[in-house]
């Protein structure tokens, strides 16, 4: 694939937000490159769509290759740009041997299990948009159980199982991140969720609960109950809504769990980033690292997030 001004953002930027891209930049006149290059595209292959191979001819597009050539401080070539996730995060001068170069490749495209788990994780996501959550769960399952590593498959596969209902098969799927939950929000937003699925199974009726609220305002044990029975029920508004009358009351109850509680639906309440850009760079312009992608607004968890903090501060 030979990179142009015309095509360098869809085809190296906006292509290396889906898998690794290694640009190289060469020359005709170039003895190295000539060398180099068939090496590169034993690779590519040996590497089993795990990146992709792009080449740039530095003679036909100057722009290009030196604003690589002056970001990384390099001189010469053949210079080789590795893009990821939309930005350039590495590089290498020279027709380096082989081995240098697979030493320098697993330093950055992922390994054979890892893009197989995101493969299957990609395809879960296209099953869920489409309403097959039985073929989405066995592809997220597939996932975990190949790279039981990926935070991200199993946050997805978390999500699926208790959207489904699944309750002890999240806490069994949960058990083995349990400890990761003061690294990654996900996981902990998903631990909050089961907990409230556990104890929805056995709260007290709204009723009851809702009479014994009425008769003390501060009976913040049947007010978090209450939350807990939405929260199971995915009526995520109404849940927080009861555990921001905890926190303007007490902030500190139980350990700030209400608080807690509350951070964890806004954080499951958050949709993905999206996988594109949302904006090109304006015509005439170049741009060597693509735009940072941002998940999109949503007004309700704005407007959450603003009641949180205005009871906080």
């Amino acid at each position: 694939m030979d990179i142009t001004i015309q095509n360098f953002e869809a085809d190296l930027i906006n292509a290396s937000l889906q898998q690794p891209v290694l640009l190289d930049i060469w020359a005709p006149w170039c003895g190295p490159c000539k060398a180099l290059t068939p090496v590169l595209e034993k690779l590519e292959v040996a590497y089993a769509g795990r990146f992709k191979l792009a080449k740039l001819n530095a003679d036909e597009q100057p722009e290009i290759s030196g604003q690589l050539s002056q970001m990384f401080g390099v001189r010469s070539i053949p210079f080789c740009v590795l893009f990821k996730g939309g930005q350039p995060v590495d590089g290498f001068v020279g027709a380096l041997p082989e081995p240098k170069i697979r030493e320098f490749l697993d330093r950055h495209v992922p390994s054979a299990e890892e893009a197989a788990a995101v493969e299957e994780v990609a395809q879960a996501e296209e099953l869920m948009a489409e309403g097959d959550t039985e073929s989405a769960l066995e592809k997220l399952q597939e996932a975990v159980a190949i790279d039981p590593a990926n935070d991200t498959g199993r946050y997805d596969y978390l999500r699926a199982l208790l959207m489904a209902g699944r309750v002890a098969e999240a806490r069994r799927a949960f058990e083995p991140v349990a400890s990761k939950v003061m690294l990654d929000s996900r996981l902990a937003a998903a631990g909050h969720w089961i907990a409230a699925c556990e104890k929805a199974a056995e709260a007290r009726s709204a009723e009851a609960l809702n009479a014994a609220i009425a008769a003390n305002r501060r009976d913040f044990d049947a007010r978090f109950e209450l939350a807990q029975t939405h929260f199971a029920a995915q009526r995520f508004t109404e849940a927080m809504d009861e555990l921001l009358e905890i926190v303007m009351r007490d902030k500190t109850w139980n350990n700030e769990l209400a608080r807690k509680t509350y951070v964890a639906i806004l954080e499951l309440m958050v949709k993905p980033a999206p996988i594109k850009p949302e904006a090109a760079a304006p015509k005439g312009t170049l741009e060597v690292a693509g735009k940072v992608s941002t998940a999109p607004a949503d007004p309700v968890v704005d407007q959450y997030r603003r009641k949180l903090s205005m009871a906080l501060f």
